[in-house]
C-alpha cells in the first residue's frame, strides 16, 4: 500500500487526504498531516471519497445514442460525431448557438482548457457553471464594492477573529472543518453569531442567534447601519481613509428605524442593536456567508449589503477581520479564477476589453470572440426559443440541481445536439447525445483552488478505467478534430504554466512552487512571491472601497392563498450536490433517508400530520412527493428541502426568477402548498408522478 497526498473534492475548504492505493485502486483516505486548512483532520464525506471514485458503475466507453438508446462506440467515433454536430450548429447558428458548461469539481487545468475550447474553437463566449447558481452575486458584488471577488481572509483567519459573523451559511453542514474552527474558535473566546431564517447546529450553539424572517436580508443589514451611524459606531478613521460615498450611504439608511428593520424582519430591536453594538466594536470580525444571501433575485445587492456593513465597522483588510463567502464545490472559485464565465478570461481580465482580446487571440493563434457570452441559464432560455443548438455539459448535473427541473429538461430535451462528460450515468447524462467517460480527480494531475483563494495540488494515483480520459485531454483531441492544434498539451503543468502567463494573479505560481507551500493564495505575483492569505490591508483594488445604497426587495413569490408557505432549500452534513458521488457510499447514505421535508411542529399539528408519513408538495412549477420530518430547525410557515435526491428533486419546485445583475435564480423562495398523503401511503417518485399528469 501506499499513500498519495491529494486535496478534497467536496465542499470547497481545500482539505489535504492522503488517498491509500492498493492493488491499482484507491482503497481509503486518511487526513494529511501537517495540512494547514484541515490540521489532520477530515469530515465524514472527506472520509468516503474512496466511494465516489469507485470503478463500479463508472463509465468506461464513450457512449452514442442512436434511436434504441446509447450504444458504446470507440473515441474516434464518439469524437468525430461531436465535432460534426459543432460544426453543424455553428454553420447555423453561429457562435452564439452553441456553448459548453464547464465543471466545479474539475481541476483548474480542465477549467482552464473548457474556456479556451468555448472561446478559440468555438468563437464563443458561451461558457459558464455552477458558480452561477452559488456565488455569482458575490463575484459581481464585491467587486463593485472592493473591486474582487473573492474571499478577503483565510480560513485561518478564524484564529484571529474576537467575532465571528455567519449569514446564510450553515458551515457544520457544508464546510464543517470550518464549522469545526469556529467552534473551537468560540470555545477560547471568540463571539459567534450567527443570522439564519433555520435554526441550524451553529444557531443553537451560538451566542446570539438572529432568526429573520425569509427574504428578508437588506432590510436588517440596512437595519444594522442605521443603528451604528445614529450611535456613532462607525469607524471613521477607515471610512475617511479608504472609502467613498459615506455620506450617501448614511442618508440612505437614515430613516430605516429599529421598530421599522424589526417589523420588516421579524428581529426584536433588542436583538438588532446588541448585534450592531458587537460588530461595531468588535477588535476582529470574520463575517462569513453563503447560499442564503446569494440565491435569491436580489443576491448580488445581498452582498453588497454585506459589504457595506463591513466596511463600515472597519472590518476588513486585518488579521481576524474580512468578508469571506464560503464556496460550496470544492473548485468553484477555481473555475471563476480560470475564466468559465461568459464575461471574463482567466484572472477576472474582460471578456469586453479590446486589449484582453488582442492579448488572448496573440496568444492562442485565433480571433477571440465580439459578442458577449450567455449564462448557463440564458443558453436554456435560448435553447427553448430554438436559437441554442449543441451544448456540451462537463461534470455538473443541471436536471437535479438548476431552478426549475421540467424547465431545464425540456431545454435539453429542445437542444439539436447535447454531449456530456461524466463519471457516471447522471440524470443530466441520460437525455445526452454522446456521453463521454472521464477521469476522476484520483486518476489525474492538476490543482484546485479552495474558497480561500487558496491553489493547490493534486496528483494522479491510480489509472482511468477503461477508456476514460481527463478532461482536458477530450478537449484537446475534439479541438484538433475541429481544425485547432493549440489545445494539444504534453502534461497538466504544461497547461497551468500556459495559465499563468496569461494570468497575472496566478503569475508567479508554477508545480514546484505550489508544492513547497501547501499551496499558495492568489494573487501571487512579482510583488507577492508567496502569496497573499489577507486582502486589502492598505487599498482595496479598485481604489478606495465603495459603500452603495441598496433597498430590500420582498421574494419573487411569497406565500398567498393558494400556496400558504414559504419554501426554501439546504444540504446536509452526509450529502454534497446531486447526489452523484456521496450516495455511492453506504456509510452516508444511511444516515438520511432519501428524500425529506423540514417542517415545524406547530404546521404539522395545524395539518394533522405525523413524522414521516407522506406529503405532496405543489409550486407553481409542480409537484412531488417526500416524507415529513418534523423539527423546530425551520420556523413556522416555512418548509425546508435539501436537493440531493433524486427520489425528491426539490428543484421542480423552485423559482427560475433572477437577479438582473448576476443572473442568480431565486433559489432560497419561492411558495408552495402542502397536502398530507393518506397514512401508510408512501411517496411516489416523479416518475410515477408525471405518468399521472401527463407532465415530462
Amino acid at each position: 500500500m501506499r499513500v498519495v497526498p491529494s486535496i478534497c473534492t467536496f465542499c470547497g475548504v481545500g482539505c489535504g487526504i492522503g488517498l491509500r492505493v492498493e492493488g491499482g485502486r484507491v482503497v481509503g483516505v486518511e487526513p494529511q498531516p501537517g495540512h494547514p486548512v484541515s490540521q489532520g483532520q477530515l469530515c465524514s464525506k472527506g472520509w468516503s471519497t474512496s466511494f465516489a471514485i469507485d470503478t463500479a458503475d463508472r463509465l468506461t466507453r464513450p457512449l452514442i445514442r442512436e434511436a434504441t438508446g446509447l450504444r458504446p462506440a470507440s473515441w474516434d467515433e464518439a469524437l468525430e460525431r461531436v465535432a460534426g454536430a459543432f460544426r453543424d450548429a455553428l454553420a447555423e447558428g453561429g457562435p452564439g448557438a452553441v456553448g459548453v458548461i464547464s465543471c466545479a469539481r474539475a481541476t483548474n487545468e480542465d477549467n482552464y482548457a473548457a474556456q479556451k475550447f468555448a472561446r478559440a474553437v468555438l468563437g464563443s463566449n458561451n461558457v459558464d457553471h455552477c458558480a452561477r447558481i452559488c456565488h455569482s452575486p458575490s463575484v459581481a458584488g464585491l467587486t463593485l464594492t472592493l473591486g474582487s471577488g473573492a474571499m478577503t481572509s483565510s480560513i485561518a483567519d478564524i484564529d484571529e477573529a474576537d467575532l465571528i459573523l455567519l449569514i446564510g451559511a450553515d458551515a457544520s453542514e457544508n464546510h464543517a472543518m470550518i464549522g469545526a474552527r469556529i467552534l473551537r474558535a468560540q470555545a477560547r473566546g471568540a463571539q459567534l453569531v450567527v443570522v439564519d431564517p433555520r435554526q441550524t447546529r451553529l444557531a443553537r450553539l451560538a451566542d446570539q442567534h438572529v432568526q429573520l424572517t425569509l427574504g428578508s436580508n437588506i432590510a436588517l443589514l440596512n437595519g444594522l447601519l442605521q443603528i451604528i451611524f445614529a450611535n456613532g459606531w462607525e469607524n471613521r478613521a477607515f471610512l475617511d481613509q479608504r472609502c467613498e460615498n459615506v455620506d450617501v450611504l448614511r442618508q440612505h439608511v437614515a430613516g430605516l428605524t429599529p421598530e421599522l428593520t424589526s417589523a420588516q424582519t421579524g428581529v426584536a430591536v433588542a436583538e438588532l442593536e446588541r448585534l450592531a453594538y458587537a460588530l461595531s466594536h468588535a477588535r476582529a470580525a470574520f463575517i462569513a456567508y453563503g447560499m442564503g444571501i446569494t440565491q435569491f433575485q436580489s443576491g448580488t445587492n445581498n452582498v453588497i449589503a454585506v459589504s457595506n456593513l463591513a466596511l463600515v465597522c472597519g472590518q476588513v483588510g486585518r488579521p481576524g477581520a474580512g468578508i469571506n463567502p464560503l464556496r460550496g464545490q470544492n473548485n468553484v472559485q477555481g473555475a471563476c479564477d480560470m475564466g468559465c464565465l461568459p464575461n471574463v478570461y482567466p484572472g477576472y481580465q474582460s471578456a469586453a476589453s479590446d486589449e484582453v482580446q488582442a492579448k488572448f487571440a496573440q496568444a492562442w493563434g485565433v480571433p477571440m470572440p465580439q459578442a458577449p457570452g450567455l449564462t448557463s441559464l440564458g443558453m436554456t432560455q435560448a435553447a427553448l426559443a430554438g436559437e441554442f443548438k449543441a451544448l456540451m455539459i462537463m461534470g455538473e448535473e443541471p436536471v437535479l440541481t438548476d431552478p426549475d427541473q421540467h424547465h431545464v429538461e425540456r431545454a435539453l430535451r429542445a437542444l439539436d445536439f447535447l454531449v456530456v462528460v461524466e463519471l457516471t450515468m447522471t440524470e443530466t447524462a441520460k437525455l445526452a447525445d454522446v456521453v463521454l467517460p472521464a477521469a476522476s480527480f484520483a486518476e489525474k494531475d492538476g490543482t484546485f483552488t479552495n474558497c480561500e483563494r487558496r491553489v493547490q495540488r493534486i496528483r494522479r494515483a491510480i489509472s482511468p478505467p477503461g477508456e476514460a480520459w481527463t478532461d482536458w485531454q477530450i478537449l484537446g483531441a475534439l479541438a484538433a478534430r475541429m481544425g485547432y492544434l493549440g489545445m494539444i498539451w504534453t502534461d497538466a503543468e504544461a497547461i497551468f504554466d500556459e495559465m499563468a502567463g496569461l494570468t497575472p494573479i496566478c503569475s508567479a505560481m508554477s508545480y514546484p512552487a505550489l508544492d513547497a507551500h501547501h499551496g499558495l493564495h492568489w494573487p501571487c505575483d512579482a510583488a507577492h512571491p508567496q502569496g497573499s492569505p489577507l486582502l486589502h490591508a492598505q487599498s482595496f483594488p479598485r481604489g478606495r472601497g465603495r459603500l452603495l445604497p441598496v433597498s430590500q426587495v420582498a421574494p419573487d413569490e411569497c406565500p398567498d392563498a393558494e400556496f400558504p408557505f414559504f419554501f426554501t432549500t439546504q444540504r446536509l452534513h452526509f450529502h454534497y450536490g446531486g447526489g452523484s458521488m456521496t450516495r455511492k457510499s453506504p456509510l452516508l447514505e444511511r444516515e438520511t433517508p432519501a428524500g425529506l421535508l423540514f417542517i415545524h411542529p406547530q404546521d404539522a399539528a395545524n395539518l394533522h400530520l405525523q413524522d414521516g408519513q407522506g406529503v405532496r408538495l405543489r409550486s407553481r412549477r409542480g409537484s412531488l412527493e417526500t416524507c415529513a420530518r418534523i423539527t423546530d430547525d425551520v420556523p413556522p410557515g416555512t418548509l425546508s428541502m435539501p436537493y440531493h435526491f433524486r427520489e425528491a428533486p426539490c428543484n421542480i419546485l423552485t423559482n427560475s426568477a433572477q437577479d438582473p445583475q448576476s443572473k442568480m435564480p431565486e433559489l432560497k423562495a419561492c411558495a408552495v402548498a402542502i397536502e398530507p398523503l393518506p397514512p401508510g401511503v408512501a411517496p411516489r417518485s416523479p416518475e410515477e408522478l408525471s405518468k399521472e399528469t401527463g407532465d415530462g
